[in-house]
């Protein structure tokens, strides 16, 4: 199946295909000086498959986890490109997960004031979503993604097989954000999560489509686009609150929607989800430090954070909440209000 992101002066494919992984050449120039860029949890039969497809690619590695998409890193990255003497005419391959993309495309971005930039999204999370839509960005301490810019893929490839290599928690924590756009537009994708069986493909393609919908018709994020931080206002502070990394991206923006799902009927449908993909409750965390990560929030303005909620499957709204606000909701036990 082949998707196009349609955007003034930066169009691009997005493949999703079984197997593709095994033949870039029918759809990348391999013959450009490339540096493959993954991190130490990326299984090795998946880069040496991608390597020995180019004819001159240099390799960087970092250790995996959301610790490491920091400045230091990307510092080392810029360095490994410039010593592998990539030019203007080179290209920056992430192959990995969320982390990964976001960190390489940023310095594909600021290389030489922007090289082209190759994705191929071996995790649930970065197929459903990161993969596609141009947001790259690194972290500044605690704080998510606030240091970043806007670079279209050029291309990406996203092959199912991978997800083999996958342990279930990381699959179903990737799935969140696919519930994510079925909560915000799609009431059919949001039923089938509750097929007798996941068809993951199906999943995975909709919810690309969905998303290259959004960003179509808002690349910047100036309006629609915001909606796609739906859980994430929450779900990140939770997230930042763990200074080791206790719990994966996608398992504090299932708890982050929660907070902003407004229909009783919805919570139990969405929390029945969640039980099934085995997303862990989190009713402890440091509510300080989540609500002081929260005031630091890109989204927030001077009047307060936007928010977004949701009232039924495929149907949501905008509403600005002070600190004060998101401070009160924080205090409530989540899964005592919806009944868990």
């Amino acid at each position: 199946m082949k998707l196009t992101v349609s955007l003034p002066g930066s169009s691009y494919p997005v493949w999703i295909e079984k197997d593709c992984l095994s033949h870039l050449a029918d759809k990348l120039d391999t013959q450009k000086k490339t540096i493959l860029v993954y991190d130490s949890g990326i299984p090795q039969k998946w880069v040496d498959l991608v390597l020995q497809q180019f004819a001159n690619a240099s390799c960087f590695c970092f250790e995996q986890g959301e610790g490491s998409k920091n400045i230091t890193t990307y510092q080392q990255l810029l360095m490994a490109m410039s010593q592998a003497e990539l030019n203007r005419k080179s290209q920056v391959i992430a192959l990995g997960g969320g982390v990964t993309g976001d960190m390489a495309g940023f310095a594909a971005a600021t290389y030489m004031r922007g090289i082209d930039f190759i994705n191929l999204p071996t995790t649930v999370l970065a197929q459903v979503d990161s993969s596609v839509g141009g947001k790259t960005a690194i972290d500044l301490g605690p704080i998510k993604n606030i240091v970043g810019a806007f670079w279209q893929p050029k291309t990406v490839l996203i092959d199912p097989n991978v997800l083999e290599t996958l342990d279930p928690r990381q699959i179903h924590a990737g799935l969140v954000e696919a519930l994510k756009m079925g909560l915000l537009f799609d009431e059919n994708l949001v039923a089938d999560f509750e097929q007798e069986q996941l068809d993951f493909v199906k999943i995975i393609a909709r919810s690309i489509d969905l998303k290259r919908i959004v960003v179509e018709q808002d690349e910047k994020e100036s309006n629609l686009r915001k909606s796609l931080n739906f859980g994430h206002t929450i779900g990140h502070g939770i997230e930042g609150s763990f200074e080791n990394h206790d719990y994966l991206h996608g398992e504090c923006v299932a708890i982050g929607m929660l907070y902003f799902l407004t229909d009783p009927s919805l919570r139990h449908r969405v929390l029945a989800i969640l039980d099934r993909l085995e997303v862990p409750q989190i009713d402890h965390f440091d509510i300080a430090k989540a609500s002081a990560l929260i005031r630091n929030d890109k989204k927030g303005n001077e009047t307060g954070i936007d928010c977004v909620f949701v009232d039924k499957p495929g149907h949501f709204y905008f509403q600005t909440l002070s600190p004060e606000q998101i401070d009160t909701l924080l205090k409530e036990n989540v899964y005592e209000k919806h009944i868990r």
